[in-house]
């Protein structure tokens, strides 16, 4: 076990950032996850995870469906009792027969090496396990229990997220780093010591893993809190000392614009330094609503930020006092929905499309310069404006519409764009 006295040593020289745009990304070992790459120089995946019971097989089913195309990269589900274990073998058949193929990750705590050993068929059709160091096991038993689900990692050529997380660090391994805190010449404080603890249970754990058999190309690490500046904090120490796979998410981020502002604010600083090679946007969902905001956040915060492009992005003034109406609003709406719902055609049928960049203006103040610096634009008439909408293409004034059917107008000039730039798979 590492001490606290230990200082971390690089791994790598420090990423600069250059003028411009996110630090090269951090150099980390590529881990395969099914035919999904993490880390490497491959792009930041996304994943996502089911809140269905994972025994219901046709509901888990559906929604790591509606996961996958949405855009989810990998879907985790939990398996946490005898019967969801048995389910997984009949979801993956299940997603097989609708054509949809994307790596399920199991999610265990307390007993997977007990549902692994009783479902052999589970543990085969897995694409990765995830373990948590801090409940895998307790007392004399956590070394048995940890030693077993990497065992059954490496009969079956799976590999292991190995996932310290806040909520359920390692006790013992705190209370050890607390005790000899009192020792230190100069005591870190309490946040700092508990910071040390869930590095060390990742990295240690990692370090296990590897001494019982598991390749390092087989290991992502993680090590999740629920605070923004604390997540920061534990990345970076975590990436200056070592070079595995990270996967980058903030535990527990909450509802609505909060989780979604907390999350982006978090991961947003992390990715710009290089850091990150799978993300989740850990959102708790409205009754009732769908799980795959957390998908559409995840891909938005990448291509924002320009390490990804998934799907069209609409450029859209907020509105002031020079718009006469919502129509503007509207239609960018309509445009963004249009373009997300053909995503999954076009990028079978139209490659680079998901590059196309839009923009619904309001009114004449920066409606044309706008328009222009997109690939396609309208700049709708504001307050006193002549009722007419330009349309421009590549910079240059194509046509200019009017009347009750703009939106259907627009959204088609978008379609025959696509259609003609982007070439389609012979």
């Amino acid at each position: 076990m590492r001490g606290m006295s230990a200082q971390p040593s690089p791994c790598q020289p420090e990423a600069v950032a250059p003028a411009f745009g996110p630090a090269p990304r951090r150099i980390t070992r590529q881990v395969r996850i099914g035919k999904v790459a993490v880390g490497g120089d491959g792009p930041v995946v996304v994943q996502s995870m089911t809140n269905t019971d994972t025994a219901d097989v046709n509901a888990t089913a559906k929604q790591v469906a509606e996961l996958w195309r949405a855009g989810s990269e990998l879907v985790r589900v939990t398996v946490n009792n005898p019967e969801s274990a048995a389910a997984v073998p009949r979801i993956v058949d299940k997603l097989a027969m609708m054509g949809v193929e994307v790596p399920i990750i199991g999610d265990f705590h307390y007993n997977g090496h007990q549902l692994l050993a009783a479902e052999p068929a589970c543990a085969e059709v897995l694409a990765k396990y995830r373990i948590n160091p801090g409940n895998v096991g307790f007392g004399k038993k956590k070394d048995t229990q940890f030693a077993q689900l990497i065992e059954f990692a490496c009969r079956y050529g799976k590999p292991v997220r190995i996932g310290a997380n806040w909520g359920s660090l390692d006790q013992a391994l705190a209370a050890r780093l607390m005790d000899e805190n009192h020792t230190r010449a100069e005591p870190w404080d309490a946040a700092r010591v508990l910071r040390e603890a869930l590095i060390l249970s990742a990295l240690d754990s990692a370090e296990r893993a590897v001494e019982l058999g598991l390749p390092r190309e087989r290991i992502v690490l993680s090590a999740k809190v629920s605070g923004v500046q604390e997540l920061i904090a534990v990345y970076r120490d975590l990436a200056r000392r070592s070079d595995f796979a990270l996967h980058l998410g903030l535990t527990e981020a909450g509802i609505g614009s909060k989780g979604i502002v907390a999350s982006c604010a978090a991961l947003g600083v992390l990715l710009q330094e290089g850091i990150g090679d799978t993300i989740r946007i850990s959102l708790t969902p409205d009754p009732g609503a769908s799980r795959t905001q957390e998908v559409i956040v995840a891909q938005e915060l990448l291509q924002t930020m320009g390490l990804r492009a998934f799907t069209p992005m609409v450029t859209a003034c907020p509105g002031c006092g020079r718009t006469t109406s919502e129509f503007f609003q509207e239609l960018a709406k309509t445009v963004q929905e249009h373009v997300r719902a053909k995503m999954p055609e076009w990028k079978i049928s139209h490659p680079g499309a998901e590059n196309l960049t839009l923009a619904v203006m309001g009114c004449v103040v920066n409606g044309p310069g706008e328009s222009r610096h997109a690939n396609i634009g309208i700049s709708l008439p504001g307050t006193g404006e002549a009722p007419a909408a330009p349309v421009f293409i590549d910079g240059e004034k194509a046509v200019t519409l009017r009347g009750e059917n703009i939106a259907q107008e627009f959204v088609a000039i978008v379609d025959d764009y696509v259609a003609k730039t982007y070439a389609a798979r012979g």
